[in-house]
């Protein structure tokens, strides 16, 4: 299947991109398409956010600091 994106409206290409998108989250849930280390970290993160071994930041402290890399 072709499809003529030159020609589509960005309207229907955000409604495709979208209905895509949504397609694609079911697949990955319904086929475990994760892979189980990212379930691991995601864990470890959270019990060391409940045990008080970590905090967030809000997203303008977190660019301040990114910055400094820069």
């Amino acid at each position: 299947m072709q499809l003529e994106l030159n020609q589509m409206p960005m309207s229907e290409k955000f409604l495709m991109m979208e209905q895509l998108w949504e397609s694609m989250s079911k697949d990955a849930q319904n086929n475990a398409f994760s892979p189980l280390w990212h379930f691991n970290v995601l864990a470890d993160r959270e019990n060391k956010v409940v045990e008080g071994k970590a905090t967030f930041s809000d997203l303008s402290e977190a660019r301040k600091r990114l910055q400094k890399f820069v």
